[in-house]
């Protein structure tokens, strides 16, 4: 891999450059304002692949947003790699506490990224991770050194659910044939830690509105005397979880599999300092379910949060009403074992029956998907585990993820294949908020380290 690596150094400025090209770009899946700009996104990412060397590069249309396809098959005998990414993004807001434009993407030095980090939407999640793979290829082919099969199936609604991607895949699975799925949507540990997720939570969403009187009602006239739903929907919410943090929703609990002594053991072994955690988010202490600590309450336990909650007045200055309604979204993030939709129904039942005859409750269920698990003895987490350790210079590590990927179970169901998570990103890229960012050391060296994974595959 010298003529590739080679090859990088000499081309890393022209990378970022034609990085910062996609970011400019505001892919945001969850408005439809930005339809142009999506379809502009795929088209960028089909060039990019054209450019690379790619072949067959089709903008496969969906019932909703396309998938960018495209691949080399250098050798039908050698195994295929194929390489999964979304082109879409989160919605900005807030804006006002963005320190650049989400859109105007930027390079600023940090305590984390003294050498730069480049401040965007979509920086670390995902433009910036996919596209490490589109110049990895792009280097390897310009070197003559690809050394198995490789496809690209990069979609465009990764952020609203993939909801079309499901019957992508299974309307296509002679052209998604492979041997190994990789995907960089993950993260390291900590940026000097060759580490690699061999775990995602699955994910259960539902919208929740509680009603009370038709419309909004002067709080003078009728405070005490009607049911007020922003009350009685935060009394119904405060009792999801009990005084030991455990989730009461009946049933929850009955398909988690539990790890074992050793297997929590193996996982403390991830470097962990709880003040800096702490710091970090800027907050004064830590919460959760009893028994476990935080690197395992964010990963092997199942969660139940509240997104998002709204009803009655929210303007400047003052009304004084009783609302007619309140809504909130909440999401329950789940363990290998559950099943979204069981849970989704459990939760469902669960809030209804809890709600008082004074109220309407109305449940919806939006999106949602399985956990998984990558064993460390296959053959692509021993490829990506050998490729890591090379270019970082010391012994990668397993963890696992509190994030999810959902479309990942359905590849193993529909593809038979396990999926890698080569994941270059930190927790501290906040992804999702105001201020994403991903370290240039981070872009680069994602670049340098996906070439020998390729090299370590094909010979496994």
């Amino acid at each position: 891999m010298d003529a590739t690596q080679n090859y990088i150094q000499e081309n890393k400025q022209r990378f970022l450059d034609e990085l910062f090209e996609l970011l400019r770009i505001p892919s945001i899946s969850a408005d439809p304002v930005y339809v142009q700009d999506m379809l502009d996104t795929a088209q960028k990412t089909a060039d990019f692949l054209k450019e690379a060397g790619a072949d067959n590069v089709e903008i496969c249309e969906t019932a909703g947003y396309p998938v960018v396809y495209g691949e080399k098959i250098i050798d039908e005998n050698l195994p295929t790699v194929l390489v999964y990414g979304h082109y879409d993004v989160q919605p900005p807001d807030p804006l006002d506490l963005w320190e650049s434009g989400p859109f105007e993407p930027v390079i600023k030095k940090t305590d984390i990224h003294p050498e730069g980090a480049i401040f965007a939407r979509g920086s670390a999640d995902d433009k910036g991770q996919f596209f490490m793979h589109l110049k990895a290829f792009e280097a390897m082919m310009s070197a003559g050194e690809l050394p198995c099969n490789v496809k690209f199936m990069i979609e465009g609604e990764e952020e609203v659910g993939s909801e079309n991607l499901g019957d992508f895949v299974k309307n296509n699975r002679e052209k998604l044939a492979n041997d190994v799925i990789l995907i960089s949507d993950t993260s390291l540990v900590a940026k000097d830690v060759p580490s690699l997720c061999t775990g995602l939570r699955g994910l259960s969403y539902v919208e929740v509105k509680v009603k009370g009187p038709d419309l909004d009602l002067h709080s003078g006239l009728y405070g005490g005397a009607v049911p007020n739903p922003i009350n009685v929907l935060c009394d119904m919410i405060g009792q999801l979880h009990d005084e030991n943090g455990k989730i009461t929703v009946k049933g929850f609990y009955d398909d988690v599999i539990e790890l074992s002594d050793e297997e929590r053991a193996e996982m403390a072994k991830v470097p962990f300092d709880l003040e800096n955690y702490k710091k970090s988010i800027g907050i004064k202490d830590i919460q959760g379910e009893e028994g476990y600590v935080t690197m395992e309450r964010n990963s092997i336990r199942p969660t139940l949060d509240v997104n998002g909650i709204w009803g009655g007045y929210i303007g400047e200055g003052a009304k004084t009403v009783i609302p007619s309604y309140a809504e909130a979204k909440i999401s329950m993030r789940l363990v290998p074992g559950q099943d979204p939709e069981k849970i989704t129904q459990l939760f469902c039942e669960h809030f209804e029956s809890i709600a008082p005859d004074s109220v309407e409750v109305t449940t919806k269920p939006h999106h949602g998907g399985k956990g998984y698990v990558l064993p460390i003895d296959s053959k692509g987490y021993l490829a990506a585990k050998k490729a890591m350790t090379h270019t970082f210079g010391k012994e990668a590590i397993p963890f696992r993820s509190g994030g999810s990927i959902p479309i990942v179970a359905l590849f193993e169901e529909e593809l038979g294949s396990k999926s890698v998570l080569l994941g270059f990103g930190l927790d501290s890229d906040v992804i999702h908020s105001p201020n994403e960012n991903f370290g240039v050391f981070n872009f680069y060296k994602g670049i340098e380290t996906i070439p020998f994974f390729f090299k370590y595959f094909a010979e496994a």
